[in-house]
């Protein structure tokens, strides 16, 4: 394979409680072993029926925010038709429709080109799978 497509695979363990996790350094990383000096996007996928890719501020209370809101808008009741695992469960499986399993983004100069206060974001609020593949893939 040519190296203007490379792609990595990022083992994340979330935990079992939900969770925003910042995968910015992690893109940023990859970026600079495999995107060298050149332009191009980077894709961020999670293969994961019930958790999302979201571009947002951490660190100022965004992060709670969106779990807040995502709380508001799915409640984790006994309201879902899908019912296996813990209660409410249902919910993550509709969680991808709000916030997407992937993103693509633009690299310059191999560098993510993100707006002052973005990062790249794991959004899982699945507390039944702590862990999650998400895979980085480069086109250059």
């Amino acid at each position: 394979m040519s190296d203007a497509f490379t792609t990595r695979v990022l083992n994340v363990t979330s935990g079992s409680t939900e969770r925003v996790v910042d995968l910015t350094h992690d893109c940023e990383t990859f970026l600079r072993e495999t995107a060298a000096d050149r332009d191009g996007l980077l894709n961020v996928f999670v293969p994961h029926a019930t958790a999302g890719i979201a571009i947002i501020e951490t660190g100022a209370g965004s992060d709670d925010d969106l779990l807040a809101a995502l709380h508001t808008l799915l409640p984790a009741d006994d309201r879902w038709q899908h019912r296996h695992g813990s209660p409410g469960h249902g919910r993550d499986h509709v969680l991808p429709a709000l916030v997407p399993p992937h993103a693509t983004l633009p690299v310059l100069s191999g560098r993510l080109e993100l707006g002052t206060w973005q990062s790249v974001c794991l959004v899982d609020t699945n507390r039944d799978n702590s862990n999650r593949q998400v895979r980085l893939s480069f086109l250059g």
